[in-house]
C-alpha cells in the first residue's frame, strides 16, 4: 500500500548532504519518491515500505532521522 512518511533529518549541513541521504533513502525497495530540504531537515518519501528500512537507511547514511 502506498503511503507518504515524513522524516526530520538532523546532521546535514549541506547540499551534499542532502544528496547523500536522498540516495540512500532511493535504494529502499518499494521507495516510489523522495524529496529531502536542508531546511528544514526533513525528507518526504512516498512509496510501500517501512519506516524502520527509511529511518536505518539515513542512519547509514551517517544522520539522524525520527519518524510519523
Amino acid at each position: 500500500m502506498t503511503q507518504t512518511v515524513t522524516l526530520q533529518i538532523t546532521g546535514m549541513t549541506c547540499q551534499h548532504c542532502v544528496k547523500h541521504t536522498r540516495e540512500a533513502l532511493e535504494k529502499i525497495p518499494g521507495v516510489e519518491s523522495v524529496d529531502v530540504t536542508l531546511e528544514p531537515g526533513q525528507a518526504v518519501i512516498t512509496g510501500d515500505t517501512r519506516i524502520e528500512a527509511l529511518i536505518q537507511a539515513v542512519k547509514d547514511a551517517g544522520y539522524e532521522a525520527t519518524g510519523n
